[in-house]
């Protein structure tokens, strides 16, 4: 796998050429919507399949499927594209094998209005399926934002084991500390949580929960962990498996790498996995910065992994970029969320020249916009495939089990090429698809 920054008067066919791959599998493996409209700082990744095969007359998937001993889920993880298609034709190239070295788990984060089309083209990557469902209010019960029968059935349908998800945010995105402060101090309300949550899981067909942890900090750490102990008591005739997504709220102060050391031994010890997870939603009103740090988590990992085995810590990967007007203004300026496409389409649309910050291994640009014939100024950062490439090396290097993807919403094929082109996906239950 190479990745390689576009130039000045590159186009798609001479980097391809200087790759020696095929222009289609450039385009298939980066997803671009525009290949004969780069721009200067973009990053495009080349992988170097183990095994191809080209399709003949009669063939269907499942025959080269049979042929080659691999499942129908790797040809289509191995070929996206292949997704949302009845047919495949005559004279067309099929990925079987990637020279892959390790396993990797991956925990995609999803809301139930997912759409249909999106979930089917990401669910062969899964190891889990998060679904962002159940709310806590502040009486024990539990709110559902919407149907998530379809999404459990076909995530077990593609060996994807399907997590319930539950916090006490609101649809935006907005803690409400108190309320889970006295939510987790009164003994009738955590057993009635317990309760409706095992209830929930046995009606639903869940494999597993998910909690989202938005604000832990030394003070309600003893509550979390009573909670969980009682939680775990609970379920020990249903066993589920019980996760814990937490945001480990990393950030620079002063020019220095901050966040709460607490300790993650003890949440370790009652769950079976801790997913550190940045996740950012609709909006920021945080001056502008890298949405995700490498230095930073470098900094936390080489604390977290003191006090939990590295086999059980998910990191996350959030797939998203802002948009900043200039000059910031607290209180006051608002940064809008960008996919990493549009971010990519923003960029060419306004004649930007990506540029890439060494330190976070996140790029960023600069531009103008005219309002009201006032110029404003913008700067947008976002991740592209050399931030996801250096995740992944992070979860190399501290040996953790896997990564966690927020959100996968949008599909972005160029996180997919790398994970595949490097790894083998865990995948927990049985494959159903034919």
């Amino acid at each position: 796998m190479d990745i390689y920054v576009t130039q000045p008067g590159d186009s798609i066919y001479s980097i391809a050429n200087k790759y020696g791959v095929s222009v289609t599998r450039l385009i298939q493996d980066n997803g671009i919507e525009n290949p004969f409209n780069l721009i200067v700082g973009q990053a495009i990744i080349i992988t170097y399949p183990k095994l191809v095969y080209t399709v003949q007359e009669g063939d269907t998937l499942s025959s080269i499927a049979n042929t080659y001993y691999v499942s129908l889920q790797q040809l289509l993880r191995n070929n996206s594209f292949l997704s949302d298609r009845k047919y495949i034709y005559p004279g067309e190239t099929i990925v079987i094998q990637y020279n892959t070295g390790s396993n990797l788990t991956v925990n995609g984060y999803a809301f139930p209005y997912i759409k249909r089309d999106v979930l089917l083209k990401t669910l062969p990557y899964l190891t889990y399926l998060s679904i962002f469902n159940y709310r806590l209010a502040k009486d024990g019960t539990i709110i559902t934002y919407g149907d998530d029968k379809e999404l459990i059935h076909l995530a077990k349908n593609y060996g994807t084991a399907p997590l319930l998800m539950i916090s006490a945010l609101s649809p935006r995105g907005e803690p409400d500390p108190v309320a889970v402060i006295n939510l987790l101090q009164n003994k009738d309300l955590r057993e009635k949580v317990t309760n409706n949550v095992l209830t929930l899981m046995k009606t639903t067909g869940y494999y597993g929960l998910n909690i989202m942890i938005s604000e832990l900090t030394e003070e309600n750490l003893m509550l979390y962990m009573t909670f969980l102990q009682e939680a775990q008591m609970a379920n020990r005739v249903y066993r589920y498996p019980i996760f814990l997504t937490i945001d480990p709220n990393v950030e620079y102060v002063d020019g220095v790498a901050t966040y709460a050391e607490l300790d993650y031994s003890r949440l370790s010890q009652l769950s079976d996995g801790l997913m550190f997870l940045q996740y950012s939603w609709g909006n920021s009103t945080k001056p502008p910065s890298p949405v995700c740090s490498i230095d930073l988590l470098s900094n936390f990992l080489d604390y977290a992994v003191k006090l939990a085995f590295s086999d059980i810590i998910t990191m996350g990967k959030p797939l998203i970029g802002f948009d900043w007007e200039l000059p910031f203004i607290p209180g006051k300026t608002v940064a809008h969320s960008l996919t990493l496409n549009s971010a990519i389409t923003l960029a060419i649309d306004v004649g930007a020249v990506i540029q890439f910050d060494e330190v976070s291994q996140t790029p960023f640009f600069v531009y103008k916009s005219i309002q009201i014939g006032i110029p404003i100024n913008h700067i947008v950062w976002f991740i592209d495939i050399r931030s996801i490439n250096a995740l992944d090396n992070l979860i190399d290097e501290y040996n953790l089990a896997g990564s966690g993807v927020w959100n996968v919403m949008v599909f972005y094929q160029q996180l997919w090429s790398l994970i595949i082109s490097q790894f083998d996906i865990n995948k927990l239950l049985p494959d159903l698809i034919n």
